[in-house]
């Protein structure tokens, strides 16, 4: 009956094998998985986020950032491989966490997980909305109210909201929409995503092999900006508070793990989709940031939620009106606007299972394991998650949102990362398809170096980040723990060896 109790490995992977009408359908392929990674990657950090990291933090050096972001998603991304191949069932770092650290433990990551994919599909829904309405204003001649493009001031005041606001319209719209496509099935998102991944990375190649012949290198100097003597205000202290808030742009790669029990050979595929769709994307966000901070001074992206086409349309102002740079900002655009859709599909689409996988457990009401008899889809929880993303999304503004993600996913990571240390200890006679190499160098080093970004962010995140565990603690002993199917096996074990002992 305690709340440590953990499930054991040979239960998840039984129910990991269940099959039938209340089951995942078991759907996609290394391709789909790498997809899905690119997917839910390549969006915001790139067309929102990393202009504003780099006026309001690191300058120049949001390229040593985004290596440094990088670097400790690619540890991360070691350790989840290994759980993910190992222990290939819906729930990603929550049932890692059930399985090495205990119930309590899982509850924490799941409820954190919540700010990942929810918050994290919100940010997405922001950065959407204003890409959006500057197509529509620069190339329909259409200008969308002001009052209804942006979260209101009153609520959380912070960067990108708006004193005359009254809510985020295309944000919710767009929430509604997804959460619709991720209700019909599994095959179907991960079809449309794959369509739109081939745009947006096209679209990233063009930005970066177009951008690159119209660099000012003087925008670069100095390339990292001296510190203003606050911690995070450039410097090397804003290069690490830049990447604590850039690791956003880097989710995405564990959102895989969560398709695990919708994967058709999971033990082979899922490092492929995880670590292939990392290493893809670092590349290209490393050269994208170092294109876009040549184009415009740094300090021009400040409060912009289209940094990328800010930093294109100066080019073309400072180029006399260039066609190619011209065709660029439209080609932007419309790859932000189909790019950022899939991250909200791959997060909207991995938020869910998470809910379902705490159902199953006992952790979360019944009704959030309900599958759709037709669409073998977690209909009912895609339905809540779209609910609580369109108010996130319609109300809060980008900047307090994106941080929220950053330090719930890094805190998830520090999790994961001392889970495979746990279980290597605990259980060293398990298959591991996949094995995180060196243990337990990587996984310290994974866990210290997401702990370093986390310390990087701004307090007002540690407090909302405080604010928020402490009401999921108070639900979990209020219902989790008592409606814990674990816990009611305990408490079955435990009665039947009173009866022996009697």
């Amino acid at each position: 009956m305690s709340i440590w109790a953990t499930k054991s490995i040979e239960q998840l992977k039984a129910e990991a094998a269940e099959t039938g009408e209340h089951s995942l359908k078991r759907v996609l392929g290394p391709v789909n998985l790498i997809t899905l990674g690119i997917g839910a990657i390549i969006g915001t950090g790139i067309f929102v986020l990393t202009g504003q990291a780099a006026a309001q933090y690191a300058g120049p050096a949001i390229v040593l950032s985004m290596i440094l972001a990088g670097f400790a998603s690619g540890l991360a991304g070691l350790c989840y491989s290994e759980f993910a191949s190992t222990v290939p069932i819906a729930g990603s770092a929550y049932t890692y966490g059930y399985a090495t650290l205990g119930e309590f433990m899982a509850w924490i990551i799941g409820w954190d997980l919540i700010l990942e994919y929810a918050l994290g599909a919100a940010t997405v829904a922001v950065g959407w909305s204003g890409h959006l309405t500057a197509f529509l204003h620069d190339f329909v001649g259409i200008d969308f109210p002001a009052s209804l493009a942006a979260a209101p001031c009153t609520l959380i005041p912070a960067a990108g909201c708006s004193p005359e606001a009254v809510i985020n319209l295309p944000a919710v719209l767009i929430t509604l929409a997804v959460t619709a496509l991720i209700i019909i099935g599994v095959r179907e998102s991960a079809n449309v995503n794959t369509v739109i991944v081939i745009i947006k990375v096209a679209v990233v190649l063009i930005v970066i092999l177009g951008g690159a012949a119209y660099i000012n290198s003087a925008n670069w100097q100095p390339f990292i900006p001296p510190n203003t003597g606050t911690f995070g205000d450039y410097g090397w202290s804003g290069v690490l508070r830049g990447a604590g808030v850039i690791f956003f742009a880097y989710i995405g790669f564990d959102a895989v793990s969560v398709a695990a029990q919708e994967a058709k050979n999971p033990q082979r595929d899922m490092p492929i989709g995880i670590l292939g769709s990392l290493v893809i994307c670092t590349i290209l966000y490393v050269l994208v940031s170092g294109v876009t901070v040549g184009l415009v001074p740094y300090r021009d992206m400040l409060g912009s939620a289209a940094p990328l086409v800010v930093a294109v349309r100066a080019a073309e102002a400072a180029s006399g009106g260039s066609g190619l740079l011209h065709a660029m900002v439209m080609l932007v655009e419309l790859g932000a606007i189909a790019g950022l859709s899939s991250v909200m599909v791959v997060m909207m689409m991995a938020q869910p299972r998470i809910f379902y996988a705490m159902a199953k457990d006992g952790l979360l009401p019944p009704f959030a394991k309900k599958i759709h008899p037709r669409f073998r889809t977690p209909h009912i929880t895609s339905m809540i998650t779209g609910l609580i993303v369109a108010l996130a999304a319609g109300f809060t503004p980008i900047g307090a949102l994106g941080e929220l993600v950053s330090i719930g996913t890094l805190m998830a990571f520090v999790i994961v990362s001392l889970g495979v240390m746990f279980l290597r200890y605990q259980r060293p006679d398990l298959e591991r398809p996949f094995r995180t190499p060196w243990v337990p160098f990587v996984p310290i080093l994974s866990a210290l170096v997401s702990f370093g970004l986390m310390a990087g962010l701004p307090f007002d995140t540690w407090a909302r980040l405080v604010i928020w565990m402490a009401i999921g603690i108070v639900f979990y002993f209020m219902y989790g723990h008592k409606h814990s199917e674990v816990r009611k096996r305990d408490e079955v074990l435990a009665a039947a060896g009173g009866t022996r002992r009697r």
